[in-house]
């Protein structure tokens, strides 16, 4: 049997569209969700709206783990035997520990793999693998394409408004002080995945108006110093809002494509209801 050229993996973090779902040689491996003893599969058995639901009427917290070295190998394992190599894109290294199970799953599996750190997560994951997909169409070896990537991933940009400060604070990532005052006064924070993949926080705003105001301007900004053809708008249960914003985008740059997606479970346990990001890639 000849064997397909490449495979692509990518985990649950990722915004898996409707091409990439359809796409025969994309495959995800999943993170997992947890309420105490109770283990979910990211994307599986517990949707958005469920996860929600638990997280506000419920008293335990959500966390998050990686997937397992031995899935990965399994995973590994099985794919060499259809496919000559594999690239794998994960969320960030600073944010997950994803990427170093991936690696020593390629270890024991003994197959040619490249785990290539996203510095992102979510649509930052997704745009990548399209890149891929493209430059392999184009003939580029499995090396040129992984090469590529990594230097396609230091042109990611973002911008995050975290929804409701509850789940941060719920997560140990605001104090009883910061949370009251935030609550208080009705401040927005708006983080960002910097070059090196690393979460910061970047602005407080007051009043979410002036927030959405703020992603605009940022977007607007890239697009007419550094060339942009796509933006992914992701939330967490809050597609009004999201399409609210495409609309004002569009309205101030009408070429812009703009795709909107939801946020895997996974984020959502750490971002919170009612979040919005903007993301993309410059030229």
């Amino acid at each position: 049997m000849t064997k397909k050229k490449i495979a692509w993996v990518v985990d649950s973090s990722a915004y898996v569209n409707t091409s990439l779902q359809e796409h025969p040689d994309v495959y995800i491996i999943p993170l997992y969700i947890s309420f105490g003893q109770q283990q979910f599969i990211d994307g599986v058995d517990l949707t958005s709206e469920q996860l929600y639901e638990r997280i506000r009427n419920g008293t335990e917290n959500a966390k998050t783990s990686q997937p397992s070295t031995g899935e990965f190998a399994e995973l590994y394992t099985n794919l060499s035997k259809e496919y000559e190599s594999i690239i794998a894109i994960h969320i960030s290294k600073s944010l997950s520990g994803t990427i170093s199970s991936s690696i020593n799953g390629a270890q024991i599996a003994q197959v040619q793999v490249e785990c290539i750190d996203s510095l992102s997560l979510s649509a930052g994951i997704t745009g990548l693998v399209e890149k891929g997909l493209l430059l392999e169409e184009q003939g580029l070896s499995f090396e040129e394409i992984a090469s590529s990537l990594r230097k396609e991933a230091t042109k990611f940009r973002n911008y995050i408004l975290i929804g409701n400060l509850t789940q941060l604070y719920k997560g140990g990532r605001l104090s009883s002080a910061q949370f009251y005052l935030g609550s208080l006064l009705k401040i927005k924070p708006i983080i960002q995945i910097n070059n090196k993949g690393e979460l910061k926080e970047l602005d407080k705003v007051r009043s979410h108006k002036k927030a959405i105001q703020y992603l605009i301007n940022k977007v607007i900004e890239s697009v007419q110093s550094e060339g942009v053809d796509l933006v992914y708008i992701m939330h967490a249960n809050a597609i009004e809002q999201a399409n609210a914003l495409k609309n004002d985008l569009q309205l101030q740059s009408p070429s812009l494509q703009v795709t909107i997606g939801e946020i895997s479970t996974a984020l959502a346990v750490h971002a919170g209801e009612e979040t919005l990001a903007v993301l993309w890639y410059v030229k």
